[in-house]
């Protein structure tokens, strides 16, 4: 068989200077790959609409607050710029004070910001003050704190991811403290042995650094162990910071029911007291309604018309 027949295999010439034959197919082929992959992704998140999320602490609320805890709510306005919802994966919290960690937790599964939309997420925060002051002893009751709020949010994002929020917000509490209470004095203003009349002088010493509003306070009295006064007193007073203010008190009462206790009395020897009581008060941090007591006092008992001077009291 003639080898005229056979095919002719041509030889291509390479440059040798260029690198070779296939490198600048491949760095094209490459470049073209990475431009089109670009091309897709922009094109991928212009349809989606992907944007990262916003969040700030709006406000900070004080719902409740007493002698024994006091409880937050933070308010967070979450928007959500993307056209599909967002899982609120979880929220991390804490609650610090000058550098010291009062509270810190985390709420799991915390609900999804709607597409375009904007919500607000409220997260409560509780504070025990026995807590904080078995932990911080330098923490002074009846002192006003400042503290720090800080939030992280973990958002799912489609194409994006998990994406965390951090936020902070800076305010101030207080660690409220109870007034002390204390009869100062009774003075009669009309006296008999079947009903007498009189004004008793109550002294409310406010320890705290903040003002107490009054608005009312019920209370009982006790003299020699016999109930003499119990009632609710409507009466709009301020009681200021660290500072006693005095009540005055009518009340009316029958001597005869004292039996021998009361002739000590009108001897001017001193008598046991006690009372007990709630105050209804406002404050720069809320409505709180304060228990009062004091057991084992001794006052005495004056004439309306008798001078003040040398008049002792424990």
């Amino acid at each position: 068989m003639s080898s005229s027949g056979s095919p002719k295999v041509k030889e291509r010439k390479v440059d040798k200077d260029k690198g070779g034959d296939n490198d600048d197919e491949k760095g094209g082929f490459f470049d073209k790959v990475k431009d089109f992959i670009q091309d897709v992704g922009e094109k991928i998140e212009e349809a989606v609409g992907v944007g990262k999320p916003t969040a700030d602490v709006t406000g900070i609320h004080i719902p409740h607050v007493s002698l024994e805890k006091i409880e937050l709510v933070a308010d967070v306005m979450i928007a959500n710029p993307n056209p599909v919802p967002m899982p609120l994966v979880d929220i991390e919290y804490s609650i610090e004070s000058e550098g010291r960690k009062l509270v810190s937790g985390t709420i799991p599964d915390a609900g999804t910001i709607h597409a375009h939309g904007s919500e607000t997420v409220k997260i409560p925060l509780l504070l025990i003050y026995d807590d904080i002051r078995s932990t911080y002893k330098e923490i002074k009751p009846g002192s006003i704190i400042p503290y720090k709020v800080k939030v992280v949010l973990h958002i799912d994002i489609p194409v994006l991811g998990r994406v965390s929020l951090p936020l902070e917000k800076n305010g101030e509490i207080p660690v409220p403290y109870r007034p002390d209470v204390d009869i100062d004095r009774i003075k009669f203003e009309q006296f008999s042995f079947e009903e007498s009349t009189a004004t008793l002088h109550l002294n409310l010493d406010n320890k705290n650094d903040f003002d107490l509003g009054l608005n009312s306070m019920d209370y009982e009295v006790w003299l020699a162990n016999v109930s003499i006064a119990s009632a609710e007193l409507k009466e709009s007073t301020n009681i200021k910071k660290q500072e006693i203010t005095t009540m005055n008190l009518p009340i009316s009462f029958r001597p005869k029911d004292f039996g021998s206790a009361m002739w000590d009395m009108i001897r001017g020897k001193g008598t046991g007291y006690s009372i007990k009581g709630h105050i209804d008060v406002n404050t720069p941090f809320g409505h709180m309604k304060i228990p009062i007591s004091k057991e084992g006092g001794t006052t005495r008992l004056k004439k309306g018309d008798d001078d003040d001077d040398g008049y002792d009291k424990d």
